[in-house]
């Protein structure tokens, strides 16, 4: 108890601004996921001294208890299809795992010209199709939605485990362009399968021991509070609400990417 007040004591700076920080990233990322783009990099600028996979292990604690609360807001409303996420799940879950192995083995710079690229062509094609996401558009066979699902699954669920931020906007956007989903069912099936890939990664993090606990679980609570406002108000404004949100988080994230890209 001792050790505990103490820590409060001398870390009272640090917990508030990543508590804050874990909040709005559980709002943002229960709207159109995207909050790794905020509580990541406040985490690495707030705990400078310690190492970048402490950082990453930290963080998925959070983004782990703030996704399960969204995803439980969803359920209630949102009929899952079952066939999809399971696959989309399963291959997200597996890729996650080896992206975390992969943090120390692979150069992240070498990916994110490639990711910038891709926002900006997500972004002018959002703008400019007023209609995307607002309503569900099915295009595919049940068979081959799953084995879009599945391999869609494997590639963002890498990139999770790897790099991290965005990830829940990279998955709505799947369920939307590749799956035909509306905005409100894909934000839905893209927690469940986000819920897996921090799994995946919280999983090899711990086990290795890059996990700061003391500052994971405070940071654990003030998410699941943005999280759970954020699914209601998602859920209350519906489809046009998330379509607006979901352009000015991948106008956040070009920026973010741009300026690692570019200036960092």
């Amino acid at each position: 108890m001792h050790e505990l007040l103490t820590f409060l004591s001398t870390h009272t700076n640090e917990l508030v601004l990543l508590c804050l920080a874990a909040f709005g990233a559980g709002f943002i990322d229960a709207i159109v996921g995207g909050g790794g783009l905020l509580q990541t990099p406040a985490t690495l600028l707030i705990l400078p001294n310690y190492p970048v996979a402490s950082i990453f292990g930290t963080v998925k604690i959070p983004s782990l208890l703030g996704t399960t609360v969204a995803a439980y807001r969803y359920s209630k409303q949102v009929k899952f299809n079952l066939k999809v996420l399971s696959a989309c799940v399963l291959s997200a879950f597996c890729a996650s795992l080896l992206g975390a192995y992969s943090v120390s083995l692979i150069n992240n710079q070498v990916i994110k010209p490639i990711i910038l690229l891709v926002l900006l062509l997500v972004a002018v094609y959002t703008y400019f199709n007023k209609q995307f996401g607002i309503h569900q558009h099915k295009s595919h066979s049940v068979k081959k939605q799953v084995l879009l699902a599945g391999l869609f699954g494997l590639i963002i669920g890498f990139y999770d485990g790897l790099i991290g931020p965005g990830t829940g906007s990279f998955l709505i956007l799947v369920f939307i362009a590749v799956l035909g989903f509306d905005f409100v069912g894909a934000s839905a099936h893209a927690k469940i399968v986000n819920m897996a890939t921090n799994l995946a990664a919280l999983i090899y993090f711990s086990s290795t021991g890059h996990v700061l606990y003391q500052y994971a679980i405070p940071m654990a609570i003030f998410n699941v509070l943005g999280s759970f406002l954020g699914a209601k108000l998602a859920l209350l404004k519906g489809n046009k609400f998330i379509r607006i949100f979901f352009l000015i988080v991948v106008f956040g994230t070009i920026l973010r990417f741009a300026y690692d890209v570019f200036l960092k």
